[in-house]
C-alpha cells in the first residue's frame, strides 16, 4: 500500500528518528517483500475485462492467509479491504468493489503483508486488455521514474537525490508528480520515518545510511499534479480527471547500494512485463 497518511500525518514518526536496521531485519523484509511481490505475480493472468476488483482483493487476502501472513491494510485505520485497486484517474487508495474492469482500463494494485512482524509493501500497474498508447506510455514513464529513484539509493546520497531523480525524469517526459502522498519508512511499523518525497532538490534531506529501509512509490499524472480525496475518505483522484499511474518498491540501503525487497519473482516488472 502506498502511504495511507498524507504527508502532514506523522502519528507514527513524531520523533523523526530514521531507523538503521541489521541483517535480521533485512532477512525479515526479504521474506515479506517476496510474498507481496509473488502475490502480485498471481494476478497477472487474473486482470482482464469483466473481472471485479473485489475478486482481485479476495485472491490477495486468501494468498496472504494461506502463507501465514496478515493483510496489513485490512482494518487499518478503518480500511475494510486487503488491497488498494486504483483505476484510470484514481491516484491511490481505490477501494475494491463489484464493478467489473473494462477493456482499456489501467489499474494499480497495492498490497502489503505482514510476515513474522515485518511489512512487505509494493504496488504495480496492470493493463486491462488493449490500452491506448497514451496510457501505456504513462505506465512506462512511471516505472522508469521509480527505477531512477531507486538508482540513487546508496550510502552518502540524500533523500533529496531520490526525489530529484524522479521529478527530473517525469517532468522531462511531460508528466507531473503528485505531491500529496509520499513513500515512507517501513519495517515492523507500516509507516515509519522518514517521509520519502518524489520531488525535490539534489543534496537535500537526510543522508542515506546502511540499514535504512523505506518505500519509494511515485505517482505520476498525465495531466496536472493536483488531487482530491473523495467522500469515502480514502479514494484519491486527479482533479482534472487525467490518468494516473504508480509503482512501489520496498528497499533497503546496503553498504554498497540498494536491495529491492519486492522485486517480482516472475519478472513481471512493468506491463507488457519487461
Amino acid at each position: 500500500m502506498n502511504d495511507t497518511d498524507m504527508i502532514d500525518d506523522v502519528e507514527l514518526v513524531r520523533d523523526g528518528h530514521i531507523r538503521q536496521h541489521g541483517p535480521e531485519a533485512f532477512a525479515g523484509m526479504r521474506k515479506a517483500g517476496q510474498l507481496a511481490a509473488a502475490t502480485l505475480d498471481l494476478l497477472v493472468d487474473v486482470v482482464k475485462p469483466g473481472v471485479t476488483t473485489q475478486a482481485i482483493d479476495d485472491i490477495v487476502r486468501r494468498n496472504f492467509i494461506e502463507h501465514g501472513a496478515v493483510p496489513a491494510t485490512l482494518f487499518y485505520k478503518g480500511y475494510s479491504k486487503s488491497s488498494c485497486t486504483s483505476i484510470n484517474h484514481v491516484v491511490c487508495h481505490g477501494i475494491p468493489n463489484d464493478k467489473p474492469l473494462k477493456e482499456g482500463d489501467i489499474l494499480n494494485i497495492d498490497v502489503t503483508c505482514i510476515v513474522d512482524g515485518w511489512h512487505g509493501d509494493t504496488s504495480r500497474m496492470f493493463t486491462v486488455g488493449e490500452v491506448r498508447r497514451k496510457a501505456e506510455r504513462l505506465i512506462e514513464v512511471t516505472y522508469e521514474a521509480l527505477m531512477r529513484g531507486i538508482a540513487e539509493v546508496k550510502p552518502g546520497n540524500t533523500f533529496g537525490d531520490i526525489g530529484a531523480a524522479i521529478q527530473e525524469y517525469a517532468e522531462n517526459q511531460r508528466c507531473s508528480v503528485v505531491r500529496d502522498f509520499c513513500g515512507h519508512g517501513i519495517g515492523q511499523l507500516f509507516h515509519d520515518a522518514p517521509n520519502v518525497l518524489h520531488f525535490g532538490d539534489r543534496g537535500t534531506g537526510a543522508v542515506l545510511k546502511p540499514g535504512m529501509i523505506f518505500t519509494i512509490e511515485p505517482m505520476l499524472n498525465d495531466g496536472k499534479p493536483h488531487v482530491k480525496v473523495l467522500a469515502d475518505g480514502w479514494t484519491a483522484v486527479t482533479r482534472d480527471k487525467s490518468l494516473s499511474a504508480q509503482f512501489e518498491h520496498s528497499v533497503g540501503v546496503t553498504e554498497t547500494g540498494v536491495e529491492i525487497f519486492t522485486s517480482s519473482p516472475g519478472g513481471y516488472h512493468c506491463p507488457p512485463w519487461k
